[in-house]
C-alpha cells in the first residue's frame, strides 16, 4: 500500500513530489535537518516560521535571532541563512543578466521585490536601460532607515552616466508596506527628473514597491513623459 504523501518527511516528499511541492517550513525543516528532543524538525520549522512572522521575516532575520529558536543553534542558523542568500544572489543575478527587458512598471517591480522587497530599511536605486528598456545596470544610490533613504540627484545621474544609459528608472522600497509616494518621494522625483533632462538622459519612471504591491509615479500621471 503506498503511503499518504501528506505523511512523509520533507525529504521524502521532494524526492518524490518535487521541492516545488514542499510549503515554506517543510524546505526550512529540509535544510536544519534535524529537530530537538520532544519536537520534530518539521516542529521547529514551523515554529521559526511562525514566530518571525513568515518567510519574510526570515528573509530580514539575522544569524543570531534564528539560533534563539529551540532546536536551532547557531551552526543550523548559518546553514538556513546560506541557503537564504543563495536564493537572493540566484534571483539577483538572474535578474541583471544579460539584458533583463523592464518595459512597464510591472517589470521594474518584479526585479525590485526580489532584491529589495523584503528589506526592513529604504533602498533607492538607479536602474540605467538602453534603447529597448533593456537592463545595462543596476546601483544602490541611496540607503537609510525605516522612514527614508537621503537621495541626491547628482548620485543618479552619476551612476546614469557611468553606465551610459540611454534612459534611467528609479526604484524604492517602502519597509512599512505602503507603496504610495509621500511629499518627499514627488520631491526627488521630480529633481532627478530635472537633472536626467540636463544631461539627456531622461528619467522615464519611479516606481515604489511595498506590502507585496507597487506604485509607478508614470502610471499615475507624476511624472512627465520624456521629450520626443
Amino acid at each position: 500500500m503506498t503511503q499518504p504523501t501528506a505523511s512523509l518527511l520533507p525529504r521524502e516528499r521532494a524526492l518524490l513530489d518535487g521541492f516545488d511541492a514542499l510549503g515554506d517550513a517543510e524546505l526550512i525543516a529540509l535544510v536544519l535537518g534535524t529537530g530537538h528532543a520532544g519536537a520534530s524538525v518539521t516542529r521547529v520549522a514551523e515554529a521559526l516560521v511562525e514566530r518571525l512572522g513568515g518567510l519574510e521575516g526570515l528573509l530580514r532575520a539575522g544569524v543570531h535571532d534564528v539560533a534563539g529558536q529551540a532546536g536551532v543553534g547557531l551552526a543550523k542558523a548559518a546553514r538556513l541563512r546560506a541557503a537564504v542568500e543563495l536564493g537572493r544572489r540566484s534571483v539577483a543575478r538572474a535578474s541583471s543578466a544579460g539584458r533583463l527587458a523592464l518595459g512597464s512598471s510591472a517589470d521594474v517591480a518584479a526585479w525590485a521585490r526580489g532584491r529589495i522587497g523584503h528589506l526592513d530599511h529604504e533602498e533607492v536605486w538607479l536602474l540605467s536601460l538602453d534603447g529597448r528598456n533593456g537592463l545595462r545596470g543596476a546601483r544602490r544610490i541611496g540607503q537609510g532607515g525605516l522612514h527614508g533613504a537621503p537621495l541626491q540627484p547628482r548620485d543618479a545621474m552619476r551612476a546614469a552616466v557611468r553606465d551610459a544609459a540611454s534612459a534611467c528608472v528609479l526604484v524604492h522600497n517602502h519597509p512599512a508596506g505602503n507603496p504610495e509616494p509621500s511629499r518627499e518621494d514627488l520631491e526627488v522625483t521630480r529633481a532627478v527628473a530635472r537633472a536626467a533632462d540636463i544631461v539627456g538622459i531622461p528619467l522615464v519612471d519611479h516606481v515604489i514597491v511595498g506590502g507585496g504591491s507597487h506604485v509607478s509615479l508614470f502610471d499615475r500621471g507624476l511624472l512627465a513623459p520624456p521629450e520626443p
